[in-house]
């Protein structure tokens, strides 16, 4: 099974990172449903900026912890190059 981490562009411009098997349906969650995120959910609707796939769940997990160390410059600067 494949897994996704990815970056999402929140209504009020903030980034937020997860990760996720199926990013179709965590999209979906995190626009639309209360299972969502509550970070999301009370900041949309998101947008898709990044996705990428890994080969398994502890890549997935460690990719997005990284993601999530960077500074908001560094995702920016990141998002552009991609």
């Amino acid at each position: 099974m494949s897994y996704f981490v990815y970056i999402l562009e929140c209504a009020d411009g903030t980034l937020y990172a997860g990760s996720t098997n199926d990013i179709e349906k965590r999209l979906h969650k995190h626009n639309y449903l209360k299972s969502g995120a509550h970070y999301t959910k009370i900041r949309r609707p998101v947008v898709l900026k990044y996705s990428e796939k890994v080969p398994d769940f502890a890549t997935a997990r460690a990719r997005e912890s990284e993601f999530k160390r960077w500074t908001r410059e560094e995702k920016l600067k990141f998002l552009d190059l991609h």
